[in-house]
């Protein structure tokens, strides 16, 4: 049974290392102080509870704070003091001063700009700059000596180490306490707005005291106002999440985090936060997935450390829920909890969602290329005009319940902002569990790629080979996609655990020794295997046609559901019905037309040439519907049986003259201007005279 201190005081206990508050209830507890390092708080609930510093701390921690404001006042002083001296009636003394005072301008000047580190920087510059005079003025001496005479010696000593003493000091000065000061000054300020958010009176008491009193003894009030402003400056950009003063903010949430509640290298895996308050807590190297965020107050005042709290974008998200055409491009969100969040139009490329809860959600348009899924869980979400260009689902990605009316294969551009939708019919749209049964082909497979020249019966034989040494991988092979004028990619499912890199470097290595043998060592190799042959021609058509023009001429031919494993056929696109039994002839057409002898003559197409041609057009043609596609390439492949003696057997010319009329019967109530038409009007009269039918 699982514990339950709802409610209860639990102020600076030590949970530290416990592994059995799996499923603990701390709901409305007070955990302030509380150390749960290293402990197992799967399931836990600490919704509405109070985490952060207890009362000691917080004194303690101002007290800090009073006395980095104390030492802040000191530094300021000293500015304001050297740059008095501007005012000093003796040259030695102005000099310095106005050093001082154009050096801390230009800090103050770039330290708002561009960041306190670009600042210090800046006056490291000087620091060179000041060495650098000091050399000149050793140089100056040194062409005194040699110019005039001892009077002048002296003088030149004298102003050059004057100037040069004065300058390095005023720099090095400037740069020593405009830099400390600012960074104390800043810290405490930032230290303030951290630890101090509900004793903001008695810490603005406390610095305006200090201040104060410091002005009181240096009486360099305007030095000291000055960094007294740029200090707040600094601590209020720090704790606003600006990243210039990241390092500031880092220190300040670091110091509040001292004492606090501690969730270091804690389990918090479904644990639940909602409306919890957490400032002051540390969560470093704490497992945070699926820990529920929803209104939780002061998730910017934690210790975040590397998790993907650390980002102020997403700690918003994950309060507010709201993340609707926001970039998260990149980011490591693996783990998160978004259950019911507004994504619309939120852009993910190149993120890592794998194993995040995304249940309810809203992803309408949003940007998922090369979206990392692994185990994500999309229960009931809404998917409907996303873009999902190479996202990388698995079988273990959950899509129950996906509402989705249409999906994107690419994303969009300026001139095509609809590219690749599916349905392809924009008239259409994808019903109830439509969506997860389109996606799922693609969901685990191996893919090889071919390039430079692709051998289609090397692959076959290399292909066939691995199905062979491999029978636990199952291999099946799902597409073949034609990447632009002669490249390939194979790609095929396989077994849940199987080693995909190790089948791959297999494949490649038969297939490149395949590929340097010789067409007739290859075809010993596929005597008698029907199997290798259909695979052959099937792959020699997709490097010949191409279903899909995509931008950047890259051409696609995308043939599924190929199974040579326990089948001597070829299967079409996977769907089943017309389509998968237009892919099974479409391959045992072209087994009988290379069985067909080339042309006699090589100025003249013969029967295999003309039947290629035809088979070809009709594949590609657009007008026809897939039964009639099915029913002419079956005319097709009766022409060619017919064709292995045209002339001499008086059946065969029968039967070729039956296929020939089938063919023109069903191109006839099509548009005379339709290619296929023009092509048919072309091809069967010549055709009828090779098979003796005048």
């Amino acid at each position: 049974m699982a514990l339950d201190f709802s409610g209860q005081n639990l102020r600076g206990r030590n949970f530290k290392g416990r592994q059995d508050f799996v499923g603990a209830n701390f709901s409305y507890a007070d955990i302030r102080g509380a150390n749960f390092s290293g402990a197992n708080l799967t399931d836990a609930n600490f919704s509405y509870s109070q985490a952060g510093l207890q009362k000691r701390w917080v004194i303690s921690l101002v007290l800090v704070s009073f006395l980095l404001s104390e030492l802040s006042g000191y530094l300021s002083a000293f500015n304001g003091f050297l740059v008095s001296q501007v005012f000093s009636s003796s040259l030695e003394n102005q000099i310095p001063g106005w050093v001082a005072l154009i050096v801390l301008i230009a800090f103050y000047f770039i330290t708002t700009r561009q960041g306190l580190t670009a600042g210090l920087v800046a006056v490291a510059v000087a620091v060179a700059v000041a060495v650098a005079v000091a050399v000149v003025g050793a140089i100056a001496v040194a062409v005194a000596v040699a110019v005039a005479g001892a009077i002048a010696i002296a003088i030149a000593v004298a102003v050059a180490g004057a100037i040069a003493i004065a300058i390095a000091f005023a720099v090095a000065g400037a740069f020593a306490f405009a830099g400390a000061f600012a960074f104390a000054g800043a810290v405490a300020g930032a230290f303030a707005f951290a630890v101090a958010f509900a004793f903001a009176g008695a810490f603005t008491g406390a610095f305006a005291f200090s201040v104060a009193f410091t002005f009181a003894i240096t009486g360099a009030f305007a030095g000291a106002f000055a960094g007294m402003l740029l200090s707040i400056y600094i601590a209020w950009q720090a704790m606003k999440g600006n990243e210039k003063y990241s390092l500031i903010r880092d220190v300040a949430i670091a110091f509040a985090a001292t004492g606090g509640t501690s969730f270091r290298n804690a389990n918090l895996t479904n644990a639940d936060f909602t409306q919890a308050k957490l400032k002051s807590t540390d969560f470093r190297n704490a497992t945070l997935t699926l820990t529920y965020w929803h209104q939780v107050k002061m998730l910017d005042r934690v210790r975040s450390g590397s998790t993907y709290l650390q980002n102020s974008q997403v700690r918003k998200l994950l309060v507010t829920g709201q993340g609707q055409d926001k970039n998260f491009d990149r980011q490591n969100l693996r783990g998160i909890n978004l259950q019911s969040a507004n994504l619309a139009d939120a852009s993910f490329i190149g993120a890592d969602l794998s194993e995040a809860n995304l249940q309810d959600a809203d992803l309408s348009r949003a940007k998922l290329k090369q979206t990392q899924l692994d185990a994500t869980d999309f229960t009931g979400a809404t998917l409907t005009g996303a873009f999902i260009e190479d996202w990388g689902i698995t079988n273990e990605t959950k899509l129950h319940g996906v509402r989705c009316e249409y999906i994107f294969m690419r994303l969009p551009t300026k001139t095509n902002p609809d590219p690749l939708r599916k349905p392809d019919n924009h008239q259409e749209v994808f019903q109830d569990g439509d969506f997860a049964e389109f996606i799922k082909p693609i969901f685990d497979t191996l893919d090889l790629y071919h390039n430079q020249g692709v051998d289609p019966r090397a692959v076959a034989i290399a292909f066939k080979n691995l199905v062979e040494n491999h029978p636990e991988a199952e291999l099946e092979i799902v597409a073949m996609e034609k990447r632009g004028d002669d490249n390939l990619l194979l790609r095929a499912t396989t077994a849940a655990g199987i080693n995909k890199s190790q089948l791959s470097a297999e494949y490649f290595d038969d297939y490149n020794q395949l590929k340097a043998l010789s067409q007739s060592q290859q075809l010993l190799l596929i005597e008698k295997d029907d199997r290798i042959r259909s695979l052959e021609i099937m792959l020699t058509t997709a490097l010949q046609q191409s279903k899909y023009h995509i931008a950047g001429d890259n051409k696609v031919s995308d043939i599924s559901g190929i199974n040579i494993q326990n089948s001597s056929n070829v299967s079409g696109v996977a769907g089943g019905g017309s389509v998968a039994n237009l892919g099974t002839i479409s391959g045992n057409v072209n087994i009988a037309i290379n069985e067909l002898p080339d042309s006699s003559d090589g100025d003249k197409p013969g029967i295999k040439e003309l039947l290629t041609q035809l088979q070809a057009t009709i594949s590609q043609s657009s007008e026809l519907s897939d039964e009639d596609k099915a029913d002419a390439l079956e005319q097709v492949q009766t022409l060619a049986e017919a064709g292995k003696n045209p002339q001499q057997e008086p059946t065969k010319q029968k039967t070729a003259k039956k296929a020939i009329t089938m063919l023109k019967g069903l191109f006839s109530g099509l548009p005379t201007v339709a290619k296929l038409v023009e092509e048919a009007n072309k091809l069967l009269p010549i055709i009828s005279q090779l098979f003796g039918l005048g």
